[in-house]
This record gives C-alpha cells, sequence and structure tokens, in this order.
C-alpha cells in the first residue's frame, strides 16, 4: 500500500467531550427511557411512515460488526399478503415446536408470559422487519469468503434496532419461529443469508398488556473490579 493510500484508509474521530454534568444527564435520560421499553405482543394496524423504519434500519447499520463486514439484510414488510404468508409458515412451524419439539426445560420459562403458536402480531403489526444474518461473502476477486462474528455482529445491530425503535415511539418485539428456513424462501433471499430474528413494529394496540415482569438489578447483572 502506497504511502497516500494508508494515509487516506483512516480519518479523524469526531469527538466532542462533554461537561461531567451533560453526559450524567444523557446517561440518566437515556436509562430511564429504555427502562419503559417493554415487548408487546398487541399492536395497532396504525399505518407507521416507511421513513420511520428506514431511519430505524439505518440506526442499526451503525452497528460495529467483524472486520467492518456489516453482516446483514434487513427486509422490511409491509404487504399484507407477505405477512399473511410469513405467519401461516410460522404458525405452522410453531404448532410443531410447542406440540412436538419444545422440551419441558423451555416450556418452563415461557409459561409465565403466555405465548403459544398463534402470532398474530406478524398481521396485525403495520411493517415485519425480517433480520437476515450473512454467513459468506464475495471478497474481490469473486471467490466466496466467510463472514467473521456474524452472529455476534447482527446482534449488536438487533439492539440498535429496537433503541431506535423506542427512541421514535414504537414497540417492538423479537420473535424467533424455529426453524426458520421458510423466511429466506418467502423473502426470496440468497443461501448465505440467514434469518435470525423477526421483528414486528408499529404502535401498540389501545388494550396492549405486557407480562408483569420485573428486570435484574444492576447488582445482578454486573461486576466492578475496581
Amino acid at each position: 500500500m502506497s504511502e497516500a493510500e494508508e494515509e487516506s484508509a483512516f480519518i479523524t474521530l469526531e469527538f466532542a467531550e462533554l461537561p461531567p454534568a451533560e453526559m450524567s444527564r444523557r446517561a440518566d435520560e437515556f436509562y430511564e427511557m429504555m427502562d419503559k421499553r417493554r415487548t408487546t405482543r398487541h399492536f395497532s394496524d396504525r399505518e407507521v411512515p416507511r421513513k420511520l423504519i428506514e431511519r430505524a434500519i439505518q440506526t442499526a447499520g451503525t452497528s460495529p460488526s467483524g472486520a467492518h463486514l456489516q453482516p446483514w439484510t434487513f427486509v422490511a414488510v409491509s404487504n399484507p399478503e407477505i405477512k399473511r404468508g410469513i405467519r401461516e409458515a410460522a404458525e405452522k412451524e410453531e404448532m410443531k415446536t410447542y406440540s412436538e419439539r419444545m422440551p419441558e426445560s423451555w416450556a418452563e420459562v415461557l409459561r409465565p408470559l403466555g405465548t403459544d403458536h398463534v402470532k398474530e402480531h406478524l398481521t396485525e403489526a403495520p411493517w415485519v422487519v425480517v433480520l437476515f444474518r450473512h454467513s459468506k461473502r464475495v471478497r474481490d476477486n469473486g471467490e466466496w469468503a466467510p463472514t467473521y462474528y456474524s452472529q455476534e455482529s447482527c446482534g449488536i445491530a438487533a439492539g440498535l434496532f429496537i433503541s431506535a425503535v423506542h427512541n421514535m415511539g414504537l414497540v417492538t418485539l423479537t420473535h424467533t419461529p424455529s426453524p426458520m428456513g421458510f423466511l429466506r424462501e418467502i423473502l426470496q433471499r440468497p443461501d448465505h443469508e440467514h434469518a435470525m430474528l423477526v421483528l414486528p413494529v408499529g404502535f401498540p394496540a389501545e388494550k396492549a398488556s405486557v407480562p408483569n415482569l420485573s428486570r435484574k438489578t444492576l447488582g445482578d447483572i454486573s461486576e466492578f473490579l475496581e
């Protein structure tokens, strides 16, 4: 690599240091906002502008990724016929899971949440966003090569997507029908893309409910070595 190429490979980090009080205020406000985030399965059919979904996906796209390969595709579906096809296929698989495949240890923790094979959110929500993980990539020479840390990278991107959705005043649900191969077929994605999450997005239904659960405390989820 030439000296000019080396110089152009990096740019200066845009960073503006904030006063400590402002840092603390922002930290508190963001936590308080996200602490109100809840997962609901009850969606309104109210229209949500495409621009908001685009912004949520763009926000997810700012996520760090292994070797900056950005191994994700977000497929956003508002077409009622496609959403209906996704629901029918998902419920078929979920029925098998709940009746045949699910181990007791998994069923045990799902019972308090009241979930079953019926997935109304897939047709009620105005948008269904499916996150696909790329297991391979095309190199500059045209050959296929693996991606690296794609599972972790997509997990981080999903977290940013969820945060963006909540920040704009909408709700979402992380749905993982198993197996999910039908999503590649319905949405006509290539073989190296693997469905990872189904994320209905919209306004909550008028009488939407959520399980009465509490989150673990800071002490439960952290340890500080100072």
